[in-house]
């Protein structure tokens, strides 16, 4: 394939570069999961080979650009599965080598089928994230459950990062086939830039947290969605039964570390189980009924005269942005407001009682 004319300014290398800091300040600061990290640095070398290839007219980048480039989709689904979802491995990621291997195949032996490949692995992927987080906050079981929604949020960002990339490739072929290579040249330029320099950024946001020492199995339980029969009140109630017993007498939502998978552990039964019984029984996630809990006892905190940034430490949140909004989402106000109206109550109580005397 000829080179595709890009704008004299190289902005996919602009891009790796800013990759580039983005990797090392993560790999300083050491909060960012080895598999999101991983992504990250193959979204830098891939804008660095586009660079080399369409700007330079590297022979060796140029070969290799369409296998660099499907590496992404297949990275960004086992950063996925491994942090949110099932934890180490290995071998069941093995398989997710056969898109970049199948594309090798097809620079060599049939390269007008890129044009398809290549944006439908990326769609692919893109859209098996969307479906995989649509169930919500308890869809990702290795996720903190501070987070709430958060990390499902960022993963259909991910995911829908990877649908534009592969709308950018359509819009590429049709640029060529129209014979407007310099259209094509900036498309490739700002969307390959875009969607990684995206990825990169979500990468590294605090709901995506670093990879968990989780066992890979959990209880065996009758779980009646798994069993494909209907959902007995029974069951649910004996699980939440033993979930606000749970709660009341080791305060598990005190951990700010808690995620579904070792919640239900603690219980004994499965992420699933668990999950499906507190949907169906109080019309909420996990997520926000441990931080329901949580909120409880910062409220406790704050009427026995601890600071807000005391409450939320103690009530077992770890970051002031999720304490603040589930707060309010519970509450009807802020922790601070809350604050300086308790300490209004006690102002005004303390000059009634001196006026009194």
């Amino acid at each position: 394939m000829e080179p595709i004319p890009l704008p004299s300014l190289p902005v996919p290398l602009f891009g790796a570069l800013a990759l580039a800091g983005l990797l090392l300040l993560a790999h300083l600061r050491g909060n960012a999961a080895r598999t999101l990290l991983v992504l990250i640095g193959m979204s830098a070398v891939q804008l660095l080979v586009v660079s080399l290839a369409q700007h330079w007219h590297w022979q060796f980048a140029r070969a290799i650009q369409p296998v660099s480039a499907v590496a992404i989709p297949p990275l960004a689904w086992v950063a996925f599965r491994r942090g949110a979802v099932r934890g180490r491995a290995l071998t069941r990621d093995l398989p997710h080598a056969a898109g970049p291997i199948g594309v090798a195949a097809l620079a060599a032996l049939a390269p007008p089928a890129l044009d398809v490949a290549i944006p439908a692995l990326f769609a692919a992927y893109g859209l098996a994230i969307a479906l995989a987080v649509r169930a919500g906050a308890d869809g990702v079981p290795l996720a903190r459950l501070e987070h709430g929604g958060g990390t499902v949020r960022m993963w259909r960002l991910v995911g829908a990062a990877l649908v534009v990339s592969a709308a950018s490739d359509v819009a590429i072929a049709l640029a060529l086939s129209a014979d407007r290579p310099v259209l094509a040249g900036w498309v490739l330029s700002v969307a390959a830039t875009g969607y990684l320099l995206a990825i990169g950024a979500i990468a590294l946001t605090p709901a995506l947290d670093p990879d968990r020492q989780e066992p890979e199995t959990e209880p065996e339980t009758q779980d009646a969605n798994s069993q494909g029969r209907r959902p007995d009140p029974g069951e649910d109630a004996a699980i939440m039964e033993r979930l606000d017993r749970l709660m009341a007498e080791r305060a598990p939502h005190l951990d700010p570390d808690l995620t579904l998978t070792r919640l239900a552990r603690r219980l004994g039964v499965s992420a699933k189980a668990l999950s499906a019984a507190v949907n169906r029984t109080t019309g909420e996630n996990v997520s926000r009924f441990v931080n329901r809990h949580r909120v409880e006892a910062a409220c406790r905190r704050l009427a026995a005269g601890d600071t807000v940034t005391a409450a939320m430490l103690a009530s077992g949140f770890a970051t002031k942005s999720n304490f603040n909004r589930e707060f309010l989402r519970i509450v009807g106000e802020t922790p601070s407001a809350r604050r300086a109206a308790l300490d209004g109550d006690g102002a005004k109580r303390d000059q009634d009682r001196a006026e009194t005397a």
